[in-house]
């Protein structure tokens, strides 16, 4: 948490003129831990075991941070928030950066304050019923009830695709993932509406996964991504380089198995300068020139991160998609590293 007087702050300049004194790479070096707003509780992309170990595809993310900034990627506090607490949760400064499944949207980073780094994950929202309801399209929903997030872009999606097709629906507000579940599973709703990568964790979850299926429908553009305040630009560069190293690691075909030979130099200047070998990158963000190693090191590149949490070997079972290289029909892209 921030001190009394940072949020004293807050009250009497407001959220943006608060967030851009800080700076958050210092608080974060001091506090000796990273607080990183997750999801309550999402599979394959954020969610804690038995035992409080949080893993998952966005939990890498904060995980990688840490590395980057405070040499161990298990430095971190996991705080996890819902659609509706997100947001008020990082502007306050509870949090130092989020990575929660959360849509990059014009008015989240020009009317909230918030800077989106880029994105790690492309998606869409769709529809989740039961197979023995006999529905194959979303276009049959009129008149139903669908259980969706409050706090969230899915709503105003929802309202949108249904008033475009003229027809009706009954709304179930429901705040969590684990709401959701226990509101469908229980009939309190026709269908269930997200991500079309929630519905695919979520069902994963489910007794019987194969009695439920995803409507082909995607209506809507969902480029989910890590979060940050704005008015704190080197924070955000080094959260944004963090997703871009890891990325650029799959692209360069460095991964957890060969990154200690790699980090001794190669004849590529471009890699050579993401693991540190040659000039110090780190050094205008304000680290050292070793921290896209650590990053990598922490849970592989962008492609072995994806494959662990939520690719076709897991029960989530997503398929690359949108979400591969740009040059394997993908639209992941790094920007250079020079």
């Amino acid at each position: 948490m921030k001190t009394s007087v940072f949020l004293a702050g807050l009250a009497v300049a407001g959220l943006a003129a608060a967030a851009a004194s800080a700076s958050t790479l210092s608080d974060v070096q001091k506090r000796g831990v990273l607080n990183c707003g997750v999801n309550t509780g999402l599979v394959g992309f954020g969610a804690p075991d038995a035992n409080g170990h949080w893993t998952g595809f966005d939990v890498a993310m904060c995980r990688a941070v840490a590395a980057a900034v405070l040499g161990d990627s298990s430095k971190i506090k996991f705080v996890p928030t819902s659609g509706e607490t997100r947001f008020t949760a990082l502007q306050s400064g509870e949090i130092d950066m989020l990575a929660r499944n959360s849509t990059w949207t014009f008015k989240r980073e020009n009317d909230l304050k918030l800077t989106f780094v880029g994105v790690n994950y492309y998606d869409g929202q769709g529809f989740m019923v039961k197979k023995s309801l006999g529905v194959s399209s979303a276009k049959e929903l009129g008149g139903a009830t669908i259980c969706v997030q409050t706090g969230t872009t899915t709503e105003l999606n929802l309202a949108d695709y249904f008033k475009q097709h003229n027809m009706q629906y009954t709304p179930i507000s429901i705040k969590n993932d684990a709401e959701g579940k226990q509101q469908f599973l229980a009939g309190a709703c026709d269908a269930y509406t997200t991500d079309a990568s929630g519905l695919a964790a979520l069902r994963a979850t489910f007794e019987k996964p194969a009695d439920y299926v995803i409507l082909p429908e995607i209506i809507s553009k969902e480029p989910l991504g890590p979060v940050v305040r704005q008015g704190d630009e080197q924070w955000a560069s080094i959260v944004r380089w963090t997703l871009y190293a890891l990325i650029e690691a799959e692209e360069l075909g460095v991964t957890s198995k060969n990154l200690e030979e790699l980090s001794k130099g190669t004849k590529n200047p471009e890699l050579n300068r993401l693991l540190g070998s040659e000039d110090n990158l780190g050094g205008m963000i304000g680290l050292d020139k070793l921290w896209a190693k650590r990053a990598i090191a922490a849970g592989g590149n962008y492609g072995e991160i994806f494959e662990a949490n939520i690719g076709t070997s897991t029960p989530i079972g997503l398929a690359r998609g949108l979400n591969a290289q740009w040059n394997k029909g993908g639209l992941m892209y790094a920007i250079p590293f020079h």
